[in-house]
């Protein structure tokens, strides 16, 4: 099949059926066809009896999904008005709240380069494996983006100050820290992914994972907790900065200096964003935010100036505009947050309350259970 024409393959194989995406020249990145095609998979599969497990995976050597198509959006927001993009966006976010609350068990094979719209569909299903090639990123502030997909849900979620640093640095992590980050469950060695996807046709989802899955490898993160902890606890991303160049670990002047690379705004914005997700607890309403924070960054020089130093022209010289963080005042942080009236997302999902402790651990417990099922 061509991958320009089949750009996500469907099959069925025993009691699991199969998405695989396949775009591999451009790792699998995600456009608006292969986002519909996926929900409307899922949407069948859901009444189909006969349908046990859902597998996904990304066809080619180099990985899972490396993102969503980004030329494409800097091209919308360059030359259009932004409308191809947030409906793109309005039907990827829908589709991840899809994958969240998908009622059978939901396999991602997370496997190589794995991230932005590629942590969107398979971070939050309720298996998720990682092996020794899982490079696992959500990079948008390189770009003057804002994590989405979930992605600040996702990190707010993470231990201590490890999620905030994953969002600002866009840091890549292997299998043991996705596992510490809980942004993966399992690690089964990249060698063993053909068995244990040949014994779904035929198993259970936890008699195939006995069958496979081996001691997760050690990650680095949880031996820089000191450091991430108590430098992103701070409430700005000045002071963030500070902290870390004055710490004294290596790797924290290097976090440091990777953040000064960033947009201002994206990083003033993003801080702002996984804060408030910790707040507002279910993903939906999570979702709904991103939504409202990814239509402001159409407006924005930045998003069209990082897609294009970083993946257009390729001349990693972006030119932020404000150019520092003193410049990003509260007031242009807070027009990403503006509701959208009636363009908003509007998913349906558990409502939020005003206590942010209630609703936050209700829904860690119902994810925890969601996730626990698949595997009995």
């Amino acid at each position: 099949m061509n991958d320009i024409e089949d750009p996500v393959l469907l099959h069925t194989s025993g009691r699991a059926a199969h998405i695989t995406l396949n775009r591999p020249r451009a790792i699998n990145a995600l456009n608006h066809a292969m986002v519909r095609r996926i929900d409307e998979a899922l949407a069948v599969w859901e009444r189909d009896p006969g349908v046990g497990t859902v597998v996904l995976s990304g066809a080619g050597e180099r990985g899972l999904c490396a993102g969503g198509d980004i030329r494409a959006v800097h091209d919308d927001a360059r030359d259009g008005d932004g409308t191809a993009s947030a409906a793109f966006w309005r039907d990827e976010y829908r589709l991840n709240a899809r994958i969240a609350r998908y009622p059978k068990p939901y396999v991602a094979l997370m496997d190589g380069i794995v991230m932005g719209g590629g942590v969107g569909v398979s971070a939050h299903g309720g298996v998720r494996v990682v092996t020794e090639r899982s490079r696992i990123a959500m990079p948008e502030t390189g770009i003057g983006f804002v994590p989405d997909v979930g992605g600040t849900h996702l990190l707010a979620r993470a231990p201590g100050g490890l999620g905030t640093h994953l969002a600002l640095t866009g840091a890549q992590i292997g299998a043991g820290d996705a596992v510490l980050c809980g942004l993966a469950d399992h690690y089964v060695p990249s060698g063993s992914l053909r068995g244990f996807v040949d014994d779904l046709a035929e198993l259970p989802v936890r008699a195939a994972l006995d069958r496979h899955v081996q001691p997760l490898p050690a990650g680095e993160l949880a031996g820089h907790r000191e450091w991430i902890d108590s430098c992103y606890a701070a409430d700005t991303v000045e002071e963030i900065v500070r902290r870390l160049f004055a710490h004294g670990d290596p790797a924290a002047k290097e976090a440091a200096e990777t953040l000064s690379a960033k947009s201002p705004t994206a990083l003033k914005v993003t801080l702002a964003a996984v804060r408030r997700a910790a707040r507002l607890g279910a993903l939906e309403r999570v979702l709904e935010q991103e939504y409202r924070v990814s239509c402001a960054a159409l407006t924005t020089p930045d998003l069209v100036e990082g897609i294009r130093a970083q993946v257009i022209d390729k001349d990693r010289d972006p030119r932020w505009s404000p150019a520092t963080l003193a410049e990003v005042t509260a007031a242009d942080v807070a027009r990403f947050f503006t509701p959208l009236g009636e363009r908003e997302l509007g998913l349906p999902g558990p409502d939020a309350t005003s206590d942010a402790t209630a609703e936050a651990a209700p829904d860690a417990t119902a994810e925890a259970a969601r996730r626990a099922e698949p595997s009995r």
